[in-house]
């Protein structure tokens, strides 16, 4: 017997948007100490390593919890995982606000990654359990790409304009109206789902996972920022040990945290692959355009922060196109290989850029951008597709982790070769802290005399536009294979109608629609 998956109405899209203010959120508080850092060391007066976990115990503690709470969820609810998260995100962010301690605030970051672990997954697999129907699964999850896109880049410009106007505070203060929100509206509009057969929770698989994880998220960043070292060589090597261990304990527990048959849907693998791919390419890049915005072309950091919005407007056409097109029937395969495309399109013209050539830049950082989005929007919709809906968690957990790394290996690897070709671009003449790195060069030239600190900082400038260019080749080279692997790993795949299970789902779909299952 065919069933006709329900389509959503009114009372789901409502939900949907609930949903996108913590989504919004959690992704803008990646950046939103930007700008308040100068206020920050002021008050607080933190030493060089206090300030620098104020920034980066956030990113660690989303990374480090993505995949246990994704199954976490799965086990004793998503709506109930979701508000105990936004509880916690809440109360976190008005103790980060009235802070009076770096350890204090240290602390608050602490919390405010337990509650962004928390919300990410569980905010994508609602999405999975409010919209059966495929299309209208599409459009929604193109709507949360979006969001999650544009939050990045709008916290930064968020936290320069409260800095502005008020307190250091008041950046962590605007989280709470959207929790509260959350907390009154999210009972009422969002339907609780769980896996009702979970099995007992795997403990071990939690430090496992954050043993795999966490060291190579440092290192890569770490790597991005100093150059290579060998501890940061040495702290990626210990991660990946423990991630065979993690996989090992996965494919051996008797009820593990992530289910291997996650891996056997059909798409799911290629999706979480390409999506790392996704975030090297969007995280590689604005490792270089931030610094080409503020260093090359001395733009203040609120000024290149509002210029670095404009990129940002052409991601909710890139995503409603995407959804468009599958909607009209052309396959998925071909609008992801089009996104990987576009965006190694807007990689080249990075090629093109100079030392003065803002509009290009914008240009193909939006062409970039719209990319990405398109490629997002269809791979996370085909993850979800493809994973059961009782696992929904597990699998939004897996993909934002894949994403995680992705984003700290693209700044590695990129930033290395864009690091490579700046040095070697260097007068050999020059101080050893010039020829290390843009900000280092700017700074020797403020304290030369005239012509000599102009000289070495027209030098400077020019060597880093010729390490973006470095790094443009190598990205758009990345984003065309991807476009190929895209195009060969997802032709077959198909997307399953509904809220059937892999069982019953060929009962449910037409030809074209039928689930491609192992041995079938």
């Amino acid at each position: 017997m065919t069933t006709t998956p329900a389509r959503a109405g009114r009372r789901e899209w409502t939900a949907l948007a609930v949903l996108m203010l913590p989504l919004l959120l959690v992704s803008m508080d990646v950046s939103v100490l930007y700008f308040a850092v100068p206020e920050i060391s002021a008050d607080l007066e933190p030493s060089g390593t206090q300030l620098l976990w104020i920034f980066d115990i956030y990113a660690f503690a989303v990374a480090g919890l993505l995949m246990t709470m994704g199954s976490v969820g799965d086990r004793v609810g998503r709506r109930r995982l979701l508000l105990a998260g936004a509880a916690a995100f809440g109360a976190a962010s008005l103790v980060a606000a009235y802070a009076d301690s770096p350890e204090a605030l240290i602390a608050a970051r602490a919390v405010l990654g337990l509650g962004g672990a928390t919300l990410m997954p569980s905010t994508l697999a609602l999405v999975r359990t409010l919209f059966a129907d495929a299309a209208q699964r599409a459009t929604a999850i193109a709507v949360w790409s979006g969001v999650m896109t544009a939050g990045v880049a709008l916290g930064s410009v968020l936290s320069g304009l409260l800095v502005e106007y008020f307190w250091w505070g008041s950046v962590f203060l605007v989280n709470l109206p959207a929790m509260a929100l959350l907390l009154l509206l999210g009972p009422i509009l969002l339907p609780e789902s769980r896996d009702p057969a979970p099995g007992h929770f795997d403990w071990p698989s939690v430090p496992l996972s954050m043993a795999a994880v966490l060291p190579v998220v440092y290192g890569l960043k770490e790597i991005a920022s100093d150059g290579w070292n060998v501890r940061y060589v040495v702290s990626v090597t210990v991660g990946l040990l423990f991630a065979a261990l993690f996989v090992h304990r996965q494919r051996t527990a008797a009820s593990p945290m992530i289910s291997p048959a996650l891996f056997r849907g059909r798409g799911f693998s290629p999706a979480v692959g390409l999506n790392l791919v996704t975030m090297f390419g969007m995280m590689g890049s604005a490792f270089f355009t931030t610094q080409y915005l503020q260093s090359v072309l001395a733009k203040s950091a609120l000024e290149a922060a509002l210029w670095a919005l404009l990129p940002s407007v052409p991601i909710g056409f890139a995503a409603a196109l995407a959804a468009g097109l599958v909607r009209r029937g052309v396959p998925r395969a071909h609008v992801v290989t089009a996104g990987f495309a576009t965006g190694a399109c807007g990689w080249a013209l990075l090629w093109f850029v100079d030392t003065d050539a803002l509009v290009l830049t914008l240009v193909a950082c939006g062409v970039l951008a719209s990319g990405v989005t398109m490629v997002m929007s269809q791979i996370m919709d085909l993850a979800l597709g493809a994973a059961p809906v009782e696992r929904a968690g597990s699998a939004s957990s897996l993909m934002e982790t894949g994403a995680e790394f992705g984003g700290a290996l693209g700044m590695a690897v990129l930033g290395s070769i864009g690091a490579a070709v700046y040095r070697a671009g260097m007068p050999e003449t020059a101080p050893a802290a010039a020829r290390e790195t843009l900000g280092g060069a700017l700074a020797v030239a403020e304290d030369s005399p005239g012509p000599t600190g102009d000289a070495l900082a027209a030098a400077a400038r020019e060597a880093f536009t010729h390490g973006i260019q470095g790094a443009a080749i190598a990205g758009a080279l990345v984003f065309a294979g991807a476009a190929v692997l895209a195009s060969v790993t997802l032709r077959r795949v198909r997307v399953r109608k509904g809220t059937c299970t892999e069982e019953t789902c060929t009962q449910n779909a037409g030809p074209a629609d039928r689930l491609s299952r192992p041995g079938v």
